[in-house]
């Protein structure tokens, strides 16, 4: 006859119980993508009358954005994917009923980014961020402005 050990239950909020959130990590992904998309849009192509040396350069310049842009995406989505599966809990739907659209939506938008150059998407992106600050503190009972690093 085997011994049965009688499982333990645990609970914590997320893999690693730390406690510590904040959507700001979020908002800055959220400027660094909408950034090196204005810096796409306005990049000059010197392929009609410039020479190959200008051409590398701006093929090289403009992949180091568009990279730089991807990973922000990327990030600002992982962040937020942080507060929605971690953070928030059961309870906040009852005061958010909309609350796993506005995230839904917002990790849409991180992806449109990685795979657009669109200062629509990015705007988007920064007001969707805005939103889920707003609603993060409100959460905890805290007034916490909004503030853009650039």
């Amino acid at each position: 006859m085997t011994d049965q050990i009688e499982p333990i239950e645990a609970e914590a909020h997320c893999d690693g119980p730390c406690g510590v959130y904040d959507p700001a990590s979020a908002r800055i992904a959220a400027e660094a993508v909408q950034s090196m998309t204005t810096k796409m849009n306005a990049l000059n192509n010197p392929i009609a009358n410039g020479t190959n040396d200008q051409f590398i350069a701006y093929l090289n310049t403009m992949s180091r954005y568009a990279a730089i842009k991807e990973e922000e995406a990327q990030k600002c989505k992982d962040e937020l994917l942080i507060l929605w599966t971690d953070f928030f809990k059961p309870q906040h739907l009852e005061s958010i009923p909309n609350l796993h659209d506005k995230f839904w939506q917002a990790a849409k938008l991180c992806s449109a980014c990685k795979v657009e150059v669109s200062d629509q998407h990015a705007q988007e992106l920064i007001d969707a961020c805005e939103e889920i600050h707003n609603i993060f503190w409100a959460a905890k009972g805290l007034d916490v402005p909004w503030i853009r690093a650039s």
